[in-house]
């Protein structure tokens, strides 16, 4: 018995309403947290990433929506880099309250940031391998996964470490390591745990997603054999 991907089936009334609203959001907070940034070129770095994936999503919407909770989670991820680009990773004040109520010894802010790294990427990536390509959901699509996530956040730690070459100790707030050695190394692995998370805790919303905007029948995204 073999398979075969089955014609585009998209629910676009109900793919359409969640990326406008979240893009129009998104926009305000945008404009808000250049408002006065704690500094301009970590907030330039910072939320870099922001509009360039916005473009992408924006010019391949045609062709490939995605499900609505990817372009929530996508929302999600660029929130917390906005108001860690306006007040740097450091200060944050959300990392402040962790710090005193879990009784850290430094700002945790960032650790978040890069557990989302890994989070929101793992059920993209998953989307577009379901999608796109012969893959079913199990072991290998959950490695292969979880490897994709891992590799952009090592990406990242080269890009952090160009910048940090290019300009010196300008790149000290954008680099965020408050002192600590192993900085680039607990970035990856919150990455890695992150990517681990989301496939753990969100595979099947994601799976009934996928059944509502999706380039296959759900019985085959489950890892159930399609029609012959």
């Amino acid at each position: 018995m073999t398979t075969t991907l089955a014609p585009a089936s998209v629910d676009r009334e109900g793919v359409s309403r969640a990326p406008v609203g979240l893009f129009a959001v998104g926009a305000v907070l945008l404009i808000l947290s250049g408002i006065h940034p704690y500094d301009r070129l970590t907030w330039w770095l910072e939320i870099a990433p922001c509009p360039i994936v916005a473009s992408i999503l924006v010019a391949t919407y045609a062709r490939f929506p995605l499900t609505p909770l990817v372009y929530r989670l996508i929302f999600i991820h660029a929130a917390i880099l906005m108001l860690g680009g306006h007040y740097t990773y450091a200060r944050v004040p959300l990392g402040f309250w962790m710090e005193e109520a879990f009784g850290f010894t430094r700002n945790h802010y960032d650790r978040l940031g890069h557990l989302a790294q890994g989070f929101v990427p793992a059920i993209a990536t998953r989307e577009v391998l379901l999608r796109r390509t012969r893959l079913e959901r199990g072991p290998l699509l959950f490695t292969l996964v979880a490897c994709v996530c891992l590799a952009v956040s090592a990406s990242y730690e080269i890009f952090e470490w160009w910048v940090a070459v290019a300009t010196g100790t300008a790149a000290d707030l954008f680099l965020g390591t408050q002192g600590d050695p192993w900085d680039t190394q607990w970035d990856m692995l919150m990455a890695l745990v992150g990517a681990i998370t989301a496939q753990v805790s969100l595979a099947r919303a994601h799976d009934r997603a996928l059944g509502r905007v999706s380039d296959r029948p759900l019985a085959q995204l489950q890892g159930r054999p399609g029609p012959a």
